[in-house]
């Protein structure tokens, strides 16, 4: 491992917010990266203490990396609980705004943003909405990020119908958040609001704020987006379907980035999935190794 980890907390309105930094042995790189995990889980999907991870690959490599935690995940303070919720706006206005100045500040360079699954809606609506954090943002890169799950069959009627839709609203009621590591569909803990703002946007409803109804579909059509790469997995068929991925960068004008579809039929050593992705050992030798190229040249 050529790398440095140390924790540090970043205090936003009541909370703290745990930032995961990887400091490289030798830097390479002059832009700052940050990472962001997706829902019901946090951000030890990029790293691990073994080295292992995107963020720990990335490090490596040279970069200064940044894992996040989200309020109320990870090792955040506090934990979500009844008596400390979160919402989607919260994310979209605060967390993800505070994030990428704090990065801007400490190193006076923009920021090389990546994001997991529903991060990437977030961060796309994070910076639409407040676009004087464009100049900021160096680059964006996605993984099976999508908005609407518009794919049909017994995974989304289990899954998405059920679990998320139907179950996960009685659990909040019940327990004051959503106890998805608990009940082992998750590997962490939801702030209830923040589970019940995502609701409508993954059924299909308008891209607009659950809260006070700013328009994000509308905001995209002026946005000059930074430079980015967006990933798809071929096997996964549920919360980062490719053709749910390729909507969500429609509908943003994300499309204008670089897209891959991870795949033996695409030339890659695996099929992979909507973590294995980010987690499987042949991962550093297929994509891991083109983004980090990619990131140095960009």
């Amino acid at each position: 491992m050529q790398h440095q980890q140390h924790s540090q907390w970043l205090a936003v309105a009541d909370y703290q917010l745990h930032l995961r930094q990887l400091k490289p042995a030798q830097s390479d790189c002059v832009y700052p990266v940050l990472m962001l995990h997706g829902a019901i889980e946090n951000s030890r999907i990029f790293y691990n203490e073994k080295g292992r991870g995107l963020g720990c690959f990335l490090a490596d490599r040279g970069f200064d990396v940044t894992c996040a935690d989200f309020a109320g995940r990870g090792l955040s303070s506090p934990k979500a609980s009844r008596r400390f919720n979160h919402s989607q706006q919260q994310l979209i206005c605060q967390d993800i705004p505070a994030l990428i100045n704090h990065l801007y500040q400490q190193h006076q360079q923009p920021v090389m943003v990546m994001a997991h699954s529903w991060a990437g809606v977030v961060l796309a609506a994070s910076l639409v909405r407040f676009p004087d954090l464009l100049p900021k943002v160096k680059t964006i890169v996605t993984f099976g990020s999508k908005r609407v799950i518009s794919v049909c069959g017994f995974k989304k009627r289990l899954h998405i119908d059920l679990v998320w839709n139907w179950l996960s609203p009685l659990l909040c009621r019940f327990y004051g958040y959503l106890p998805a590591k608990q009940w082992r569909f998750g590997a962490d803990n939801e702030p209830a609001q923040y589970l019940l703002d995502t609701i409508d946007w993954i059924r299909g409803g308008a891209f607009v704020d659950q809260t006070d109804s700013f328009d994000y579909a509308a905001a995209c059509a002026d946005i000059s987006w930074p430079q980015s790469w967006h990933f798809a997995a071929i096997k996964d068929q549920l919360l980062g379907h490719p053709q749910d991925v390729q909507a969500f960068l429609a509908e943003t004008g994300l499309n204008s980035g670089r897209y891959t579809v991870l795949g033996k039929s695409y030339g890659h050593q695996q099929d992979y999935d909507h973590i294995s992705m980010l987690t499987h050992p042949d991962a550093s030798r297929d994509h891991f190794a083109e983004l980090a190229l990619w990131l140095k040249q960009s």
